[in-house]
């Protein structure tokens, strides 16, 4: 009988109360969309490199050569020699060696160089190695493979050209016109940097800069000097620190050695101040609804004498009318929340391929996670806070 009187008095009212709904529905779906790409962001992020455990580079900060060598932000400071690279690769304690050399791009796109073995030790996500969608590995001079970003944006497909730029910069002057690359492969989407990245071998980037004459195609007269950084896997990570600190004093060239995953974890740390904002304006968004929901429910009670005197004259009590709002409220905060939940999950079900192409962003459709039932259960406590305004207000009023 209360929940029945409850529904009457909100289908009465239907107008006021669905503009209510509405309102608290966008609130509710922008405070967990927000929460929800933060956590998905983070976890993807996190998860950008995986099963490396050491990141080499020429002498800079920890963040300068992560942001580099992974996520191909900033240029390196120095290069490293490939006497360097070989001595190391060749530690005992090292089970592979990945090279990576930097400093070309493609209409704003940069290029990779490096060997096979990116494709088979280095790995994303849950150690997750990298699939190709179309073609296969780079093996002739002039092969490229592509990221699945690079390819979607720019429509290539397999065995189309394209030239390589010298630098970074979107527009550049100084294009290798005379050494066309052919594209032999492109990579499924992984949501990670190496969607929006171009694939060539170590002994491209030596062709296309030492060899003006572009009839090289012997590699083993292209053996790099210098490369950007490499990335280590090792026999037994109890070694790590031991190696890393080797490295950190490398008698032949000042060297850094950093684990991905601690430097990863710092620069999210240095995020945190923007997540954080984020987060509040969200909260704000939801606290504005729900005192449009209290304004709603203390304009309704002076349209509600008839209805307040009636079960007055019945003999109901003071709290019965009480808990009467306190149920109008909770119901619409139950119904906005299920239509928000029900709206967000389609939105990012429709946009999930869409984000992964454009954005790089892997951004799971199931909303629900332990963080989520956290937040909808404080909405629930703060709506149910923000109705005991009108509650009192309809309980102490007398006829």
């Amino acid at each position: 009988m209360f929940v029945k009187l409850a529904l009457k008095s909100i289908a009465v009212r239907k107008g006021s109360v669905l503009l209510s709904v509405l309102a608290m529905t966008i609130s509710i779906m922008v405070l967990l969309g927000v929460e929800h790409v933060r956590h998905q962001a983070k976890m993807s992020f996190a998860n950008t490199v995986s099963g490396v455990d050491l990141i080499v580079g020429a002498r800079t900060s920890s963040l300068n050569l992560l942001l580099y060598s992974v996520f191909r932000i900033g240029s390196p400071t120095n290069n490293i020699s490939w006497h360097s690279f070989e001595t190391v690769a060749g530690n005992p304690k090292v089970k592979w060696a990945v090279p990576l050399s930097l400093g070309d791009s493609h209409k704003g796109f940069r290029v990779l160089g490096t060997n096979q073995d990116f494709f088979k030790y280095v790995k994303y996500g849950q150690k997750h190695p990298l699939v190709f969608a179309q073609g296969h590995e780079f093996s002739d001079v002039y092969d490229v493979v592509l990221g699945s970003a690079v390819a979607a944006k720019l429509d290539y497909q397999l065995g189309d050209e394209l030239v390589l730029a010298h630098g970074i910069a979107a527009t550049s002057f100084s294009l290798h016109k005379d050494k066309p690359f052919t594209v032999v492969g492109i990579l499924s989407p992984t949501g990670t940097p190496v969607d929006h990245t171009l694939h060539v071998s170590l002994h491209s980037i030596e062709a296309i800069h030492a060899d003006p004459s572009g009839t090289v195609n012997q590699q083993d007269l292209l053996q790099p000097s210098h490369i950007t950084a490499f990335m280590l896997g090792l026999q037994s990570k109890i070694t790590t620190f031991t190696l890393q600190r080797d490295i950190n004093q490398f008698p032949s060239e000042p060297l850094i050695a950093i684990l991905p995953g601690v430097v990863l974890s710092e620069l999210w740390q240095m995020m945190g101040v923007l997540e954080n904002t984020l987060l509040i304006v969200s909260l704000l968004v939801f606290l504005s609804a729900c005192l449009g929901v209290c304004a709603m429910l203390l304009a309704s009670v002076r349209e509600r004498h008839y209805e307040i005197r009636l079960l007055q004259v019945i003999g109901a009590p003071a709290h019965f009318l009480f808990l009467l709002i306190a149920v109008e409220a909770l119901f619409i905060t139950l119904t906005s929340i299920i239509a928000a939940g029900l709206i967000l999950t389609m939105i990012l079900s429709v946009s999930q391929d869409y984000l992964m192409t454009q954005f790089g962003l892997n951004i799971s459709a199931n909303i629900f996670s332990v963080n989520s039932v956290y937040i909808i259960t404080i909405m629930m406590i703060i709506s149910m806070v923000m109705a005991i305004v009108p509650s009192l207000n309809m309980s102490n009023r007398q006829y």
